[in-house]
């Protein structure tokens, strides 16, 4: 499946975006779908994902900012951020799980956050 992420930019700290991950067909079954980002010199983290059914997990740093949603019909995966931080600049990834078919996960290209203070 192919990912393609879109809707980064640059915003004042405090600002909102909403990130889009538009996949090429079905990630209905994919129940893990989640957003992942990479600042500058770090390691790659995950942001926030989907678990069991419609359950979420977040990182610590971003909970009661952001919000992951899906729309299965659409295939769509969307992350709302608000209240953004400095920190919170990096380039954000779309990530859907492996099928039990298939041998390695799918990342998308990636879209820029930059927040400025």
């Amino acid at each position: 499946v192919q990912l393609q992420a879109s809707g980064g930019g640059l915003v004042q700290a405090g600002g909102s975006l909403r990130l889009s991950c538009a996949a090429s067909r079905s990630i209905f079954s994919r129940n893990a779908m989640g957003w992942y980002r990479q600042a500058p010199g770090k390691q790659r983290e995950l942001v926030a994902r989907f678990t069991n059914g419609d359950s979420t997990n977040y990182a610590d740093s971003v909970k009661g900012r952001f919000t992951i949603s899906r729309d299965n019909a659409k295939n769509m995966v969307y992350l709302q951020m608000s209240s953004l931080k400095p920190e919170d600049t990096a380039v954000y990834y779309c990530h859907a799980p492996a099928m039990w078919y298939e041998t390695s996960d799918y990342w998308g290209q990636g879209t820029l956050v930059t927040v400025s203070s």
